[in-house]
């Protein structure tokens, strides 16, 4: 018999970005130690239990069923505080769901999960994409930037999840300010200041309130940066230009198909009653590329609709609820 249900803050012992994070959350309440969970330390706090392991968080599959058997504890979902690592090398604090729901299922991902596939996104990424804003506007770090990015990487899980980032390089990773400012975000976002959970998803209260997911655009999801940004959008997975790919016109492939029923099915999973809808970044596409997608959606029954119409649903549906 499951003894309970929680929220696990899985960390990643090789990365300072995760345990700084860690360390900021320990501080800021009371944690009960408990006995190691698979060898490695573990604490509670309320509803929350951070769990810290030792390397390779992008490949730690299952945490959710490995807690449940080691505990008896049902896990809700998970958080991962993380880096973020890019290029460009531009300081940025960013949110984003997981999956590689792109590739072939005969492909090893290079960065963990399951080709194919895409776990639930966290109810959260929408409400603590604000929560972050907001803090943001007191308590800013020069240099950085705030960001969502799309739906990428490892690991499996069945709940919801999301990472968290402090970003892009080395020489930020371990930036202290950063990782409180997170540790914030995460700390209110659980409703472990005393107050409400942001992002916690209802399916009676929230019954057919509309969830947003995105198609197209660049690594660091503009399109979702915009309208999340706004209040009471819900968002789910989003996909890059790369994460939809097509063949040619004669002969589309598969790949694309299975990227979009991947992302919307687990959508549709975190969201209970939710209501699905699409935006479709048109310039991402060519013209019968976003004939099949319009297509492959109504098959779907998810609508597509451009912002401005999406945004007054958002707030009629607020109103009448």
């Amino acid at each position: 018999m499951v003894m309970g249900e929680i929220i696990l803050i899985a960390v990643n012992g090789d990365d300072i970005a995760s345990v700084n994070q860690a360390n900021y959350l320990l501080k800021k309440g009371i944690w009960i130690p408990l006995d190691d969970v698979e060898g490695h330390a573990a604490y509670r706090c309320e509803h929350v239990r951070l769990w810290f392991l030792p390397e390779q968080i992008l490949s730690e599959d299952h945490l959710d069923k490995r807690w449940a058997a080691a505990t008896n504890e049902h896990v809700n979902e998970v958080i991962f505080p993380s880096r973020h690592a890019a290029k460009s090398g531009t300081p940025c604090l960013t949110l984003h769901p997981i999956g590689v729901p792109h590739l072939s299922h005969d492909d090893i991902p290079e960065f963990g999960g399951r080709s194919g596939y895409a776990p639930p996104p966290s109810t959260r990424l929408g409400p603590w994409w604000r929560l972050l804003k907001a803090k943001w506007t007191t308590d800013q770090i020069p240099d950085f930037s705030l960001s969502l990015e799309v739906t990428h990487h490892g690991p499996v899980l069945d709940v919801p999840c999301l990472f968290i980032e402090v970003g892009s390089t080395q020489d930020y990773w371990g930036h202290e300010g950063a990782a409180e400012l997170l540790a914030d975000v995460i700390w209110e976002g659980l409703g472990l200041t005393g107050g409400v959970q942001h992002g916690r998803w209802d399916s009676k209260k929230h019954h057919s309130q509309p969830v947003l997911i995105t198609l197209g655009g660049g690594h660091y999801a503009p399109k979702g940066n915009k309208l999340a940004s706004e209040d009471g959008v819900w968002l789910g997975h989003m996909l890059a230009n790369h994460s939809i790919p097509f063949g040619s016109s004669e002969d589309p492939g598969v790949l694309w198909r299975q990227s979009i029923d991947a992302i919307v099915q687990s959508t549709q999973k975190a969201f209970p009653n939710g209501s699905v809808i699409a935006t479709v970044e048109k310039k991402s596409f060519k013209g019968w590329q976003r004939q099949l997608i319009y297509q492959h959606l109504e098959f779907l029954s998810v609508p597509v609709m451009r912002s401005k119409p999406f945004l007054e649903m958002v707030k009629s549906r607020q109103q009448n609820q």
